[in-house]
């Protein structure tokens, strides 16, 4: 749920939200010169005079990332992706200006275990720091402290959501004291938290110490809307509007701005971010380089079985729809007999077209491993949706509702669909609606280590054989 505020972000609000950043950056600080002491040990070269002056840029590099990062958007929670993300750009922050530093100065440490050891002990150190300071502020939220009390101005289904989310979870610090309408509403009376009318908020506000009011009622009604705004500036309160999103969307979104208009992206993609985008193209090259350069321990022998037990190629060429519906060879280990309809008919459980080897292939995943050529060409990814025939492609856009939006992203080799058994045959047509539903939702709420728990998943799989592959 989007909240637009009228002055700065959630967390600069309420008594304790300011010393939450500064507590933060000391703990980042910490990490930082422990990152150097461990560093130190391993380089005898640092003596003297250099040592401060090293320990010194160390801290002022710190300093300037960190003023740099500070200046994007905080929340009260936290996600691992936003973690990662911002240890990311400090750590980057600091070795650009560490190192620019350091040629201006000529004081370079000659020692290359010295740079190893303190940004390999930084990026452990510091997610550490914000993870451990989060949890703390979370635990101390849950026992009462460095809460915020906060009212909803409208009874509408998005103000209940809204109550909903905020009570949800005791860490995240709200106190939630009341709805509030614009007229008399009949159908709240005796709801012990409806307060009454914009006409009684002045003197709620007077008798009780609330820190933020919400609206929740349409925009359109400037009277009502600009007398809650004006009456927040009288008892200096932050007031936050919220979009009525609920009536078209259930799903999270995030506002950004074009100049001074807000603009609302309701399907998020975290791989819209260049860090998140690059970060996962430099895993799969990794991941594709490693495997390819591996694969004749099983290249060979597979290829051998199929070329001794069928006549025709080894690998299996296919117009496949890809990132962004843009065509593309996906490779695979050829599985079954040569035949004029493989670009068109699904394999199916009891398909006369799959050889015995074919078979072995399909049900421990091994025929998809020529594909780690597609990632390394850029067409796939190691993680994401799975890849699907032009002509199922053409034919499932036109009847399973959001098919395409599963394009958003490259293509993978497995994917959260695969990992949660919707793979295989489709002979229903709730099992395709079922695996872009999934699909749809790893777009949406991909991170780093996501991926990883799907490739560790994936492989347990092939070991153990999966029933819908065939």
């Amino acid at each position: 749920m989007v909240v637009i505020n009228n002055r700065y972000s959630v967390d600069s609000k309420g008594k304790y939200g300011k010393y939450l950043q500064l507590i933060e950056s000391l703990v980042g600080l910490i990490a930082v010169n422990l990152a150097y002491v461990v560093a130190s040990i391993f380089d005898a070269d640092i003596i003297g005079f250099r040592v401060k002056v090293t320990w010194l840029v160390v801290n002022i590099s710190y300093a300037a990332a960190l003023f740099v990062t500070r200046r994007q958007k905080q929340t009260r929670t936290m996600h691992i992706d936003h973690i990662v993300s911002i240890v990311f750009k400090i750590i980057a922050i600091h070795a650009i200006i560490f190192f620019a530093v350091q040629a201006f100065l000529d004081s370079w440490v000659h020692n290359l275990s010295f740079y190893l050891w303190f940004y390999g002990m930084l990026v452990i150190l510091l997610p550490l720091g914000i993870v451990g300071t989060r949890l703390a502020v979370k635990n101390y939220r849950k026992h009462g402290g460095n809460y915020s009390a906060a009212i909803i101005v409208g009874t509408n289904a998005t103000a209940r959501r809204l109550r909903d989310e905020m009570l949800s979870d005791s860490g995240y610090g709200y106190r939630f004291l009341g709805f509030f309408s614009c007229t008399s509403d009949t159908a709240m009376a005796g709801d012990p938290e409806y307060r009454g009318t914009i006409s009684d908020l002045d003197k709620f506000l007077s008798e009780n110490e609330v820190g933020e009011i919400y609206y929740t009622l349409s925009g359109e009604d400037y009277d009502s809307m600009t007398r809650v705004m004006q009456l927040a500036d009288e008892h200096v309160l932050q007031f936050y509007y919220v979009p009525q999103l609920s009536r078209y969307v259930s799903r999270r979104s995030e506002l950004s701005n074009i100049g001074q208009v807000s603009v609302m992206n309701i399907r998020i993609n975290p791989l819209q971010s260049i860090i998140n985008r690059y970060s996962k193209r430099a895993f799969d090259l990794l991941f594709s380089s490693v495997a390819l350069i591996c694969s004749p321990v099983i290249f060979i022998p597979v290829a051998l079985a199929i070329k001794l037990t069928s006549p025709g190629p080894v690998f299996f060429k296919q117009k496949r729809t890809g990132y962004l519906g843009r065509e593309f060879d996906c490779y695979k280990f050829r599985t079954m007999r040569v035949n004029d309809k493989s670009d068109t008919l699904q394999a199916t459980r009891t398909d006369s077209r799959i050889t015995p080897v074919g078979r072995f292939l399909r049900h421990t995943s091994l025929d998809e491993l020529p594909q780690f050529i597609n990632v390394w060409l850029g067409d796939m990814s190691v993680v994401g949706p799975r890849p699907h025939m032009i002509k199922h492609t053409d034919d499932y856009r036109r009847i399973v509702n959001k098919y395409m939006v599963r394009h958003l992203i490259k293509p993978g080799i497995t994917g959260w669909a695969q990992i949660n058994g919707l793979r295989g045959q489709t002979e229903e047509l709730w099992q395709m609606e079922k695996r872009v539903e999934a699909d749809i939702w790893y777009i949406e709420h991909w991170h780093f280590m996501l991926d990883i728990k799907i490739i560790v998943l994936t492989v347990i799989n092939a070991f153990r054989g999966e029933d819908n592959a065939f």
